[in-house]
């Protein structure tokens, strides 16, 4: 692979604040689920830039609706009705379980308005609670708050002191969340798979012991489904495949197809928000929601979580077969779209490369694991494609 640095990467360097270990790519086109370089070389793209291309890449639908909006109503602040905002809040009540929506430009700025709002109904009815418990390698954003709800401390540790607020216990152990629950707790909040902090799936019964807790100690449950909402797991949201609701629930990554969004939804009895409590100059700007209606529309009408499901465990099948073939894959995880392969040493990026270089695009997300998010229209050919590639870079590990 040619790892000389291209005009606009030696730009970047020079410019750009060095907060990310970029693959070596330079990226100008991308349709489906393919994307094209500087070069014009072609590669097939199970990133979706990190699980948010639901539709691919410049999708008919969402490209009519986005440029249709653009010739229309760039943006207007939120002093003033826009129909793209109050289309698209009706789309995710009609088909949620929550009843009220606040739009937002990202999933840290939608958990930052979850946990003002347990706070603010913490103070209402909670006597002033205001601690939200969250798990061990949870990942909530990168403001600063939401650093301190993350459970890592990799993020964490730069930026000491954090703000205060957040109890930190053990994923998948209920009777820690039991314990750490006080009289200034007012919400738990919990990813119903861990995407950045591994892929990490809830055990049998834990989510639906979480809500029972909530319930008896009159706590509110946030489920941040930034990365699992909008079809990744195989239903419009993962809630619906663990029996249980949420209080509040937040959304971002997938709602546009790369458009920036983030969303907060909440119950009646939990939309305690007054005038001027909470606010956003770009939320709900119509391009942006333009974009979220396509996508939902899209999304719903065509079954595309039929299609998650169906290809999902395609590709997990596939997974494991590569699994059973190499010893030194020690796991295979995850659900729907969004999947892991983790290794028995720290080969991740170095496999990364070399499916790079073979035309295939993939996301290191531990020095030990690949994570695999690709389009939710992904057919079953591209996954063929994909998993030859995986194949044959693996099998030069051990040439």
């Amino acid at each position: 692979m040619n790892t000389e640095m291209s005009h606009w990467q030696e730009l970047e360097n020079r410019y750009f604040m060095h907060t990310v270990e970029r693959t070596p790519l330079t990226l100008i086109k991308g349709k489906g689920a393919w994307v094209w370089d500087e070069n014009g070389r072609k590669y097939l793209d199970f990133v979706a830039g990190w699980a948010v291309d639901s539709l691919g890449h410049c999708h008919p639908a969402v490209t009519k609706a986005v440029i249709e909006q653009v010739q229309t109503l760039i943006h207007t602040s939120n002093q003033f009705y826009t129909i793209p905002q109050v289309q698209l809040a009706e789309i995710l009540v009609q088909h949620s379980c929550l009843d009220k929506v606040f739009f937002s430009n990202s999933g840290a700025e939608a958990n930052e308005g979850a946990v003002k709002l347990a706070r603010r109904y913490g103070k209402r009815y909670r006597d002033g609670a205001y601690e939200v418990i969250t798990a061990s390698s949870s990942f909530h954003g990168r403001t600063l708050a939401m650093v301190a709800a993350t459970g890592q401390e990799k993020h964490q540790q730069p930026y000491l002191p954090l703000p205060d607020g957040f109890t930190h216990v053990e994923y998948n152990d209920i009777e820690a969340i039991k314990a750490a629950t006080a009289e200034k707790t007012c919400a738990v909040m919990l990813e119903l798979v861990q995407g950045e902090g591994g892929v990490n799936l809830p055990d049998k019964d834990y989510l639906t012991a979480v809500r029972a807790w909530c319930d008896k100690q009159g706590i509110l449950l946030i489920l941040d489904e930034v990365q699992t909402g909008v079809a990744r797991l195989g239903t419009l949201f993962a809630y619906e495949q663990f029996g249980i609701e949420p209080d509040i629930m937040t959304l971002a990554k997938g709602l546009a197809s790369g458009i920036p969004i983030g969303a907060t939804l909440a119950k009646d009895k939990v939309s305690v928000f007054s005038p001027g409590e909470h606010g956003s100059t770009f939320g709900g700007n119509p391009v942006a929601c333009a974009a979220g209606c396509a996508t939902l529309k899209f999304i719903i009408e065509n079954d595309i979580a039929g299609n998650v499901r169906e290809v999902g465990n395609y590709l997990a099948s596939g997974l494991e077969k590569l699994k059973q073939k190499f010893s030194f894959i020690t796991n295979v995880r995850g659900r729907g779209l969004l999947l892991a392969m983790e290794f028995n040493s720290d080969i991740a990026q170095p496999v990364l490369l070399a499916c790079l270089d073979k035309g295939l695009l993939v996301n290191r997300l531990k020095p030990n694991t690949l994570r695999f998010m690709p389009p939710l229209i992904i057919g079953k050919s591209e996954v063929d494609e994909a998993l030859g590639i995986l194949e044959q870079v693996l099998a030069g590990r051990i040439a």
